[in-house]
């Protein structure tokens, strides 16, 4: 037998021979089976209602596949909407998003780590305190302050407002804790500026956790429909999200199975961003429990 079939799970083999053991492992597989399906369901019904006809929609008792396959809805569907400019918008965005905010969240969290600078450990506490605060209690203040400055219907009005994300800090500055202090003390030694010690050794070194930050941006970036929506007035600007909502799922016009079609266009970008990038995003998800 190969090596890895020797290596011990979470249950070994002579668990599995135990009656309760084989119960309860069957049971938590049919919850495992039963939740892939609730969670995969949503995806197949967009996806198969898409090629269905506008009569087998509304069919009842409702099929899942269609019996006659109308790839038309498609064509019909760019009509609607036009998604080659949202992509763009949303492209542009994220490249905001990934090197904006995460560049003045990683100044403020190495700060927080590895400077000498007054009250630290009290302006740690207030980051953490404002994880308590409910986003909609600020969502008032935030669009008064940007339109005071003059940002309303610009990209600027979606890249400042996420540098100030508390939970990024904190995970940075966690990240940041666990490097031996050593090395940044060695570079100013030798004469590198803070900024130095933060690009050139800070950064490279904690490339898992901001690999981490770029996929949570990537998708609040796609996805985030209702922020876009207030600040952004310009139709031609807005991203994926707000054009979808506005054009596709309001409308009462466009039929149902031209609307999946759009949806299902809409779906492919995260699914395969997830495909690709599924190690680091489960890698993330570990590193979101990382305590300071």
């Amino acid at each position: 037998m190969s090596k890895a079939a020797h290596e011990r799970t979470i249950l070994s083999s002579y668990d599995l021979r135990k009656p309760s053991v084989k119960i309860g492992y069957g049971l938590m597989l049919l919850a495992l089976a039963a939740i892939a399906f609730t969670m995969l369901y949503p995806f197949g019904t967009t996806i198969f209602s898409s090629l269905k006809t506008r009569q087998e929609i509304f069919v009842f008792p409702p099929t899942f596949l269609p019996k006659h396959w109308t790839f038309a809805n498609y064509s019909e569907g760019f009509q609607y909407v036009d998604l080659g400019r949202s992509f763009l918008n949303t492209l542009v965005i994220y490249v905001g998003m990934a090197t904006i905010p995460l560049l003045i969240m990683g100044l403020a969290a190495f700060s927080l780590s590895q400077m000498k600078i007054p009250l630290r450990k009290t302006t740690t506490l207030f980051f953490m305190s404002t994880l308590m605060i409910p986003s909609a209690t600020y969502l008032i203040p935030s669009f008064l302050n940007l339109q005071s400055l003059g940002l309303i219907d610009s990209y600027w009005a979606l890249w400042l407002p996420a540098a100030a994300n508390a939970f990024n800090i904190v995970l940075l500055k966690s990240f940041f804790d666990g490097i031996h202090k050593e090395l940044f003390e060695a570079a100013r030694i030798d004469g590198a500026s803070e900024i130095r010690v933060f690009l050139r050794l800070a950064v490279p070194m904690s490339l898992p956790v901001f690999s981490t930050l770029l996929i949570f941006a990537f998708t609040q970036t796609w996805n985030d429909w209702y922020w876009p929506s207030l600040i952004i007035t310009t139709p031609e600007k807005l991203p994926i999200a707000p054009v979808v909502y506005r054009n596709i799922t309001q409308s009462v016009n466009i039929p149902l199975n031209v609307k999946f079609s759009v949806l299902t266009v809409v779906m492919i970008p995260p699914l395969v961003f997830f495909l690709i990038f599924q190690k680091n995003i489960m890698h993330g998800l570990n590193l979101s429990g990382v305590k300071g």
